[in-house]
């Protein structure tokens, strides 16, 4: 009996620290602003703004633009089926979005609207080769999740998850055109030692990067 009773202490003791663990994770991810979901400049100014940017300011990007940014890339604009801002193959939403900041790296949770804890590390600077990664506020990386895509075939598993990764590259475009601040989106990095630092599953393919901040000289 006291055996009994000193398993099912330890079993309680185990969950109560894994309850806490978990608490503690939750309480260093970011509940991002409401997406401000009207303004900005009108479609064809902002296409005719559209480029490419590799030199960028050091200064933080502040969390309401943070937010529209995020849902205007893959937010979702549709709560009633929970899809998105962005299209996937079969609705798929294989893509996940991870974002490197100066404090550490969260995944986008689109349906929550927050950014979940994944590292407390400044991991910038393995986003990609170019040495402005590791000073720009943000970092985008788009990674694949091979597991939500059925029994399709490793081409069109590579096919659509880079197709899907450019939607929402694009979006990022766009919606930095018409904030006014300058992006990047990159494919040189490497990307196994990225997804060892992120503890990715083998299912887990990192597609892109996509550098992020205020235009700097």
């Amino acid at each position: 009996m006291k055996k009994c009773v000193s398993q099912i202490t330890v079993i309680c003791l185990v969950f109560t620290n894994l309850w806490c663990f978990c608490r503690a994770d939750d309480s260093m991810s970011i509940k991002l602003p409401e997406p401000n979901k009207t303004g900005g400049q009108p479609l064809m100014e902002t296409l005719a703004k559209r480029k490419s940017s590799r030199q960028f300011s050091r200064e933080e990007i502040p969390p309401h633009v943070l937010s529209d940014m995020l849902w205007a890339a893959c937010g979702v604009n549709r709560p009633e089926s929970g899809k998105r801002t962005a299209p996937s193959a079969v609705n798929w939403q294989e893509i996940d979005v991870y974002v490197a900041l100066a404090q550490g790296l969260y995944l986008y949770d689109a349906h929550e609207h927050i950014l979940m804890h994944v590292l407390s590390e400044d991991v910038r600077g393995l986003t990609g080769n170019q040495e402005f990664v590791k000073h720009a506020p943000v970092n985008l990386i788009f990674v694949a999740d091979y597991s939500r895509m059925g029994r399709r075939s490793q081409q069109d598993k590579d096919f659509y998850s880079a197709a899907d990764a450019g939607f929402i590259s694009q979006n990022v475009y766009l919606f930095c055109a018409s904030e006014g601040l300058a992006t990047v989106v990159r494919g040189a990095l490497d990307r196994s030692k990225l997804a060892d630092k992120m503890k990715l599953a083998p299912e887990q393919k990192i597609i892109l990067a996509q550098t992020v901040g205020y235009a700097g000289e």
